[in-house]
């Protein structure tokens, strides 16, 4: 690993793991207990995982990006018993919470423990990690993901992109994203490569990690490649060493995916989430330029439908709800058995509430959650298929599309724009006439409003439309 200029090998990183291991259990740590980290991108972050694994303890990365009262509520709802936090994860620990600082216990503790091999025999049906779902309704979950969901996560990536020894990986989405975790550092891990961490993103920066390390192999959300790509040092990067590219956690324009292919790079887009660790569809290298702006087909190991509200398979071309069945999948929700069955049958089957479209060669393009779906005059309109079109205009930095009520349709789109210059307006005639020639009329939003703040989004990128929805979703007269 490669982290502010320092490098780790594999010897240390093992050591490492291995005295905190100790460490942890020094501080009453047992097989089952749960082990919180806070805290952005590190190397600690690696060591905290690995060592909680040795005790057969379970692992529980928190979004440092949340509120001291979210945080708060997944410690408490995980029932970690320590928390590994950088210096500002203190003063938001519950009762009963040993902390270990990054910068003054921890150090100490991994200094003065044993680097004697543990034996601790841990199942691969147990879980490894708990990881809390983004939380945009209501309280965030926990995914428990077993050793095995992780696993097979794992061997799915390495079957869909051709990882090697010589990978040198750049980590710049946080590490407590599923994807950031598994997508990436853990299948360069297993392979024997070089992780160069970055503890924020910066697309100028990382551009510049790119040129200076010789990156092959790196993984973003949308927003992530597109502020890269529109960086002032974009036309003079040297992206030639950047093998693969991956992207997933919201539906990617096709603009994106563009602007790295005109650039020589390999860009592959996935689907999943966090409860299938995250792995479900991806396009893969040989696809990526024919079917751009599809998310590809099942990965290796899994299973997947797109099904109708009645169960039905879905036809071609017909939007089903997309449901996935296989070793990555996790066990359930931590201590939520009624939310647990609610999305996972009894076999197996796990309901993503996303909705799909596949082609004639079976190619699963993404379209909407079911619940940001738009229903206008019977007509269903997919709000991502809208802001694909809008991203295709030159002005256009931001868009997400909601619904709000109309008295004729009973619901119409609203686009919320964030312009790339304020300085140079756009009027909605403009974006009318552009989408005219692009997308059905229906389709079309009847109303726009432009921003000049950034869209809120979640850690992942999500767009926070439940947000949108509150700030943007009233009755226009």
């Amino acid at each position: 690993m490669v982290h502010d200029g320092r490098e780790w090998t594999y010897l240390e990183l093992h050591r490492r793991a291995t005295r905190l291991a100790h460490a942890l259990a020094g501080l009453g740590i047992e097989h089952g207990d749960r082990v919180a980290y806070l805290g952005p991108n590190h190397p600690t972050f690696l060591e905290s995982l690995f060592a909680t694994g040795m005790l057969g303890a379970i692992f529980v990365p928190l979004n440092w990006r949340l509120a001291a009262p979210e945080l708060a509520h997944m410690l408490t709802d995980s029932g970690a018993r320590v928390l590994i936090h950088a210096p500002a994860g203190m003063e938001l620990t519950p009762p009963g919470v040993s902390t270990v600082g990054i910068a003054d216990s921890y150090e100490a503790l991994v200094a003065a423990a044993s680097e004697h091999p543990l034996d601790e025999p841990v199942r691969p049906d147990e879980t490894c990690m708990i990881l809390y779902t983004s939380g945009t309704t209501g309280h965030p979950k926990g995914a428990m993901l077993t050793h095995d969901n992780i696993a097979w996560n794992s061997f799915n990536l390495l079957l869909d992109v051709d990882l090697s020894a010589d990978e040198v990986t750049l980590v710049a989405a946080p590490l407590f994203h599923v994807a950031a975790l598994n997508q990436t550092a853990l299948p360069t891990l297993l392979k024997g490569g070089r992780l160069i961490l970055v503890s924020a993103f910066d697309p100028a920066n990382a551009l510049d990690l790119i040129a200076r390390h010789k990156v092959t192999y790196l993984f973003g959300v949308p927003t992530m490649f597109l502020a890269m790509a529109r960086s002032p040092g974009w036309d003079s990067a040297d992206l030639s060493s950047v093998r693969s590219a991956i992207c997933g956690g919201a539906p990617v324009p096709e603009a994106v995916i563009a602007l790295y292919q005109q650039a020589g790079v390999t860009f592959m887009q996935g689907y999943g989430l966090t409860e299938a660790a995250p792995g479900i569809l991806f396009l893969r290298e040989y696809d990526s330029a024919r079917k751009a702006g599809s998310a590809g087909t099942a990965t290796f190991f899994t299973d997947v439908r797109l099904v109708r509200p009645d169960g039905a398979d879905a036809g071609p071309d017909e939007p089903g709800e997309i449901i996935a069945q296989g070793p990555n999948i996790m066990s359930g929700y931590w201590r939520r058995p009624s939310d647990t069955e609610a999305v996972l049958s009894a076999d197996g089957w796990l309901r993503t509430g996303d909705i799909g479209v596949a082609d004639a060669d079976g190619y699963v393009t993404i379209r909407d959650r079911t619940k940001d779906l738009i229903i206008s005059g019977g007509e269903n309109i997919y709000p991502a298929e809208v802001e694909d079109a809008l991203y295709q205009h030159p002005a256009v930095a931001e868009c997400a599309v909601i619904g709000v009520p109309d008295d004729h349709w009973g619901e119409v789109g609203r686009a919320i724009v964030v312009l790339r210059d304020p300085s140079q307006p756009v009027m909605p005639e403009d974006l009318l006439e552009f989408l005219s020639t692009r997308i059905a009329k229906f389709k079309i939003p009847k109303s726009f409003i432009f921003s000049v703040a950034p869209l809120p989004r979640t850690a992942s990128g999500k767009v926070v439309k439940k947000q949108l929805r509150s700030d943007f979703g009233a009755t226009v007269e």
